[in-house]
């Protein structure tokens, strides 16, 4: 066990400083005129999110070259690697907020094993906050052990959700909830539920395992849930998947959420 625990220590001391060193290199382009690429699905990509992969696969894979590699801009060749452990990264999550010269926006890396995020950072340089967790250890901002959320919340909601969705949520239930501003970024979304500021994310089908993997952890490591209702339980890095509609949130929150989904018939 303490072998097991030191090798968890290890890893997230290294994520911590090279992700610290990424987002140095990240509001080096913040701001600046960039080049842009539209990807499939309309979504863009631009010269910073290529930079600061190619740093993070560099730094990580020297000091780690029996882990595997999965990123989102990164050719997906898992098939032919056979390593027990993935770092899954997404080198700029809020690429549009990013572009948009809006700060919520981060630099996301976990380690994978099993199936499962071991180890997780979320570095936000430009909002000044790191998140990091180490499963079974909890979970930490600015170093700062995050404490275990409420089981219940007994008042209205607060909720963060595209647009699209929050249209087709029933309107007694819309009543009772209160609508966060929408941030470009899912994984900020969803560690903002872990520090207590929003009670639930709604995420819409087929987001990719580097938009979550770190923030699942962080959210897990602080006591909330995060579910989907196509498979009991989300796994990452074994074979590439788009996933369904998701909910993270606080136990009571989640549960609520449930419902309404299936009233609403978005599933």
């Amino acid at each position: 066990m303490q072998e097991h625990n030191t090798h968890h220590s290890s890893d997230l001391n290294l994520l911590c400083d090279v992700c610290r060193e990424a987002g140095d290199l990240a509001m080096q382009y913040f701001g600046s005129t960039l080049d842009v690429w539209m990807k499939e699905g309309d979504s863009p990509v631009s010269e910073a999110d290529f930079a600061v992969d190619h740093f993070l696969k560099e730094k990580l894979l020297s000091a780690r070259p029996d882990y595997g590699w999965i990123s989102e801009e990164t050719k997906d060749n898992r098939e032919q690697q056979d390593y027990e452990r993935f770092f899954v990264v997404d080198p700029i999550d809020g690429t549009r907020g990013f572009l948009s010269g809006s700060p919520y926006w981060c630099i996301s890396v976990a380690i994978i094993k099993n199936g499962r995020p071991i180890v997780g950072v979320l570095q936000c340089p430009a909002r000044g906050d790191v998140y990091a967790a180490v499963t079974g250890g909890g979970a930490t901002r600015n170093g700062i052990k995050l404490p275990r959320l409420a089981f219940q919340v007994h008042r209205k909601y607060k909720i963060s959700l595209d647009k699209s969705l929050a249209q087709k949520l029933p309107d007694d239930f819309r009543n009772r909830v209160s609508l966060y501003h929408y941030l470009p970024s899912l994984a900020y979304r969803i560690v903002l539920v872990a520090q207590d500021e929003i009670d639930l994310v709604l995420v819409r089908p087929n987001c990719h395992e580097w938009d979550i993997a770190a923030a699942d952890l962080i959210l897990q490591e602080c006591g909330g849930r995060f579910l989907s209702l196509d498979t009991p339980l989300l796994s990452y890095g074994i074979e590439p998947y788009q996933y369904g509609l998701l909910i993270a949130g606080k136990n009571n929150c989640c549960e609520d959420m449930i419902d309404v989904v299936r009233q609403a018939k978005l599933v």
